[in-house]
């Protein structure tokens, strides 16, 4: 006749109960981990007012042919210019002459919107505000060094070492586009 364990049953000796356990117990700590560790690797995340500049839209239907808008992006300002048929004209002339940071027209705007000149507004030399108008080239002209800068935001003459800044910029309709 078999004999039955009952000393088994009564302790708890089931492996399957056992490993239960084991995993219950570790998906707890697991959980746990997670939970203290979360707000630590949260605060790592960029602050709300950083996100909200990360990118703009800007509406273009305030700008006439012809003008400009300054806006604000991350702190810098950004010049929203709407060409004319002669400022185009002239910066595509200018495509091939000797320039100290050759750029084509074409690469200084987005395909099929020419009229539309976006350009980070800091002077490259050391960062002060060029002015519209002013200068040689029909362009930009930033008082404090003498930099000129033509009516695609190209360097002409002056201390500045490059072109005028195109930021990321996408047109997110006909009337608005989105920096950044």
């Amino acid at each position: 006749m078999a004999t039955v364990n009952a000393t088994n049953d009564v302790h708890g000796d089931d492996p399957s109960r056992r490993d239960f356990i084991h995993i219950a117990a570790a998906s707890a700590a697991v959980g746990g981990v997670a939970v203290t560790l979360w707000p630590f690797i949260d605060q790592m995340n960029p602050a709300g007012d950083t996100l909200a500049l990360a990118s703009i839209e800007y509406d273009l239907s305030k700008v006439i042919e012809g003008m400009q808008a300054t806006v604000k992006w991350r702190g810098k300002p950004v010049f929203v210019r709407h060409r004319t048929a002669k400022e185009i004209a002239e910066a595509v002339a200018a495509d091939n002459e000797p320039m100290r940071d050759p750029a084509k027209d074409a690469t200084r705007h987005k395909e099929g919107k020419s009229e539309w000149l976006i350009l980070v507004g800091v002077c490259t030399h050391l960062g002060c505000v060029p002015n519209f108008g002013t200068g040689d080239y029909g362009g930009w002209f930033c008082p404090c060094h003498g930099s000129v800068y033509d009516t695609s935001g190209r360097i002409r003459k002056g201390p500045a070492p490059l072109n005028l800044e195109v930021p990321d910029y996408e047109f997110v309709s006909d009337t608005k586009v989105k920096i950044g």
